[in-house]
C-alpha cells in the first residue's frame, strides 16, 4: 500500500480533530492548539489543513444545526475518518521507534 505522509500542521490538526471528537470545528480545533501548544494559528490555515485532510481521506465533515449565537449559520464539524486513525497510528509508531533509538545522553538536560 502506497504510504500518503503529512506535515507537522496536519498531524497536529488531525490529532486536535481526534480528540475534541464530536466538538471538532474550525474556532474549536484552534483554540485547543493554542491553549495546548501556545501556538497560534489563522482559523483560515486551519481551514485550509482540514480542506488537506479531507482531500486525502483523514476526515470527514458535517454541518451541524444553525444557531443564533452565529447568525443562523451553521457550524461544519469534522471526525477522524479509519483511514485517518491508520496514519496517525502510523506516525505514533514512527515516532516512538526513533524516539527509542536516541541515547540518553543526548536528551540531558
Amino acid at each position: 500500500m502506497r504510504k500518503t505522509y503529512i506535515g507537522e500542521l496536519e498531524e497536529v490538526v488531525l490529532l486536535t480533530v481526534a480528540i475534541l471528537q464530536e466538538g471538532a470545528y474550525g474556532v474549536a480545533i484552534t483554540q485547543y492548539i493554542d491553549t495546548q501548544l501556545e501556538r497560534k494559528l489563522s482559523i483560515s490555515a486551519v481551514h485550509a489543513t482540514l480542506h488537506r485532510l479531507s482531500e486525502k481521506g483523514y476526515v470527514n465533515s458535517s454541518m451541524g444545526g444553525a444557531t443564533s449565537e452565529r447568525g443562523g449559520r451553521r457550524k461544519r464539524y469534522f471526525k477522524v475518518t479509519t483511514a485517518g486513525s491508520r496514519v496517525l497510528n502510523e506516525i505514533q509508531d514512527a515516532r516512538s521507534l526513533l524516539w527509542s533509538q536516541v541515547p540518553p545522553n543526548i536528551l540531558a538536560t
